[in-house]
């Protein structure tokens, strides 16, 4: 337990904040503000979250750098020089880090630490968290900034402990990475990570092996070095480019499409608007027209263009096909943004395995054994994913009012009202947690945005001598509702993928993240604070509480 030496008494913060990347610094950032005391615990031994973790060949983010970057502190931006369109996991790392030095953030963060349970003490309204160095500590507040992408997804194949090769996630490379020259090298999966990875693996490996159960859309980034002009004009415009992320539907700093519908142009019109869009690359490719997530003969036009695109880049037929054998609408999984990846299978030393029609029986000591052939490994690299939006939070055992688990209330499907608080959980904020637009979004503007409304909500309740918050039960229950019936109408989620939690067994099926665009997102939790947070349930000091009152939190 970890106590106050001088008095013997458990050692309190006002927040306890869990994590260390892009949500966990700006949140220590906007806590300490307030005047809050505050504990950041952290698993990894540095800060970046996502870039801390994810540093396999070709890791790279597929959000453009001006708009992959906090936009609270305008010193910051413009300090701050970006070198590639897309940057690399590398950048940033070195950014985040950055922000932890230029802020002081560190001195507030314990690392190699992670939180293994969460009790809410309703007697107290203060949470007792229980970390993995074996200390209990305690906090008025506690906010989750784990993630929705932090969760490993590892296929549990038969015979996996037998290889005698080795075998890694990507999410799990080692600092110093591993050399596969001369290796014979097999990856399982084929979605964002594993598309960045193939082309840098191919490289190096002596023979790679891609096993292909989901072929996939992928638009090319057109990545490109920032010249020092294109520099300038990013410093000078970035204040435009910030009222452009405010209104634009997933918080990126573009202008909208030329025309709503690939449907109102002739033919000529439309190739033209679709080969602009195509040279341009990037995830905009999605937003090339404004129904293509909404209208199914919008959408066929545009997903034929793309699959017209990705044949001309493979020389070999067969191959072409197996890629091409794509399920499922342009944007119903995640849009994946490209460099060489379809020209990769074109090497001699790579070879596509189709483990749809063949599946993948059980890892062996010598690699791997399909139901039509085996293939001898030296390094099996699981590009699997993640458990998305609520893996994190579930693996910690969270437990709100009476005990009750966060798993057991999510058991038939997650939700919160507004993304933001789960009823029976009080006190207990979720950064970009289910019911917000999170990673259907430029997530890190989502992010701002949320820690931003936490922030001023502490500040009103520090204000009007509250201690508690909750969210009322029904308004959860009227919020998730409307999180599907927006869903219902969009292709996003009419495909199993991740989005739908469909990677991980017995997990509820669904899309528990709001599509109806982070701009009219952000005008309803503007509109509840302004409105005095309809539906949430606020308490004053109760007696039990007040009788040890903490004097940081009382202070104002």
């Amino acid at each position: 337990m970890a106590w106050r030496p001088e008095s013997g008494e458990l050692v309190d913060f006002d927040v306890v904040i869990i994590g260390a990347g892009a949500a966990g610094l700006y949140a220590l950032h906007r806590v300490r503000g307030l005047g809050l005391s505050a504990k950041v615990y952290e698993k990894g031994d540095g800060v970046g979250g996502t870039w801390y973790w994810n540093r396999y060949p070709g890791a790279r983010c597929d959000v453009e750098s001006w708009d992959y970057c906090y936009t609270f502190s305008e010193e910051l931006e413009l300090e701050w020089e970006w070198t590639e369109r897309f940057p690399t996991q590398p950048e940033l790392e070195r950014y985040f880090n950055h922000v932890a030095d230029r802020f002081d953030l560190r001195r507030d963060i314990e690392f190699e630490t992670r939180v293994d349970q969460a009790r809410f003490d309703d007697d107290q309204c203060r949470w007792l968290i229980s970390t993995s160095n074996g200390e209990t500590v305690s906090a008025r507040f506690l906010i989750s900034a784990a993630g929705c992408l932090s969760e490993v997804n590892t296929p549990r194949f038969e015979g996996v402990e037998t290889f005698e090769g080795r075998q890694i996630h990507t999410a799990r490379w080692p600092k110093g990475g591993i050399d596969v020259t001369g290796m014979r090298v097999g990856v399982i999966g084929t979605g964002s990570t594993a598309v960045q990875a193939i082309p840098q693996l191919a490289k190096q490996a002596d023979h790679l092996f891609v096993f292909q159960r989901t072929p996939q859309f992928a638009i090319p980034a057109r990545n490109r070095p920032i010249d020092a002009d294109h520099l300038e004009e990013l410093k000078h415009n970035y204040r435009e480019r910030w009222e452009l992320k405010r209104s634009n539907p997933v918080g990126m700093g573009r202008r909208p499409p030329e025309v709503s519908s690939a449907l109102e142009v002739d033919e000529t019109t439309r190739t033209r608007i679709m080969e602009d869009s195509w040279a341009l690359g990037g995830p905009g490719f999605a937003r090339t027209f404004d129904d293509v997530m909404t209208n199914a003969e919008s959408n066929q036009i545009t997903s034929q263009f793309v699959l017209d695109k990705i044949k001309e880049k493979v020389a070999d037929p067969a191959v072409a096909e197996s890629l091409l054998a794509i399920d499922h609408p342009l944007g119903a999984r995640r849009l994946i943004v490209e460099i060489d990846y379809f020209e990769t299978y074109n090497r001699e030393n790579v070879t596509l395995v189709d483990v749809a029609t063949a599946p993948i029986e059980e890892i062996t000591p010598q690699g791997l054994r399909t139901t039509e052939d085996s293939y001898e490994l030296d390094l099996i690299v699981y590009a699997t994913g993640f458990d998305g939006m609520t893996g994190a939070l579930l693996a910690m055992d969270i437990r709100g009012v009476g005990g009750l688990p966060l798993r057991a209330k999510w058991a038939e499907g997650a939700g919160a009202y507004l993304g933001l608080v789960a009823s029976g959980f009080p006190n207990f904020f979720m950064i970009t947690g289910p019911g917000s637009p999170a990673v259907f979004s430029n997530v890190i503007f989502s992010i701002e945005q949320h820690v931003d409304w936490i922030a001023d909500c502490l500040a009103h309740m520090l204000d009007h001598g509250l201690h508690r918050i909750d969210a009322d039960p029904e308004a959860e229950a009227q919020w998730t509702q409307q999180v599907h019936d927006i869903a219902a109408q969009s292709i996003v989620g009419k495909t199993d993928s991740w989005w739908t939690g469909a990677n991980i067994e017995g997990k509820p099926q669904g899309v528990t993240f709001y599509l109806g665009g982070t701009h009219t997102y952000r005008e309803i939790c503007e509109e509840n604070a302004a409105n005095g947070y309809k539906g949430f349930v606020f308490r004053e000091a109760h007696h039990t509480a007040a009788r040890k009152p903490h004097l940081r939190w009382n202070q104002r």
